[in-house]
């Protein structure tokens, strides 16, 4: 008995193993570039408040929404500045746009636009 179930079980795997391989995803196209709400996330900018400035540091801590390229929720943080003039630029107070990447495993500011 153990051995008609078994054999059936199989049987039934091999009839329905073409029905699922049919659907290929014929007509679908492969090798089209990403689309531009993908590639612009890549370089998307998030809102931020500058809450501290150390210029001797480099580090400017940010009250920031989602930082999704790192996974980071919102939260206050601070962070390396990639350079001395992102730091001279602003204040506390501040609403800035800001991008944030790990660089050599260091959350830094990549990118940092005050807002009017």
């Amino acid at each position: 008995m153990k051995k008609l179930i078994v054999a059936t079980a199989v049987l039934a795997a091999v009839f329905a193993a073409p029905a699922f391989a049919s659907d290929d995803m014929a007509g679908m196209n492969m090798s089209a570039k990403p689309s531009a709400a993908k590639v612009s996330s890549n370089n998307a900018l998030t809102d931020a408040e500058v809450k501290k400035v150390d210029a001797t540091t480099g580090m400017v801590t940010l009250k920031h929404g989602a930082l999704e390229n790192v996974g980071m929720p919102p939260m206050t943080m601070a962070f390396k500045a990639k350079d001395a003039a992102m730091v001279k630029k602003v204040h506390e107070g501040d609403k800035v746009k800001v991008r944030v990447e790990n660089v050599d495993g260091t959350l830094t500011i990549v990118r940092l636009e005050k807002q009017s």
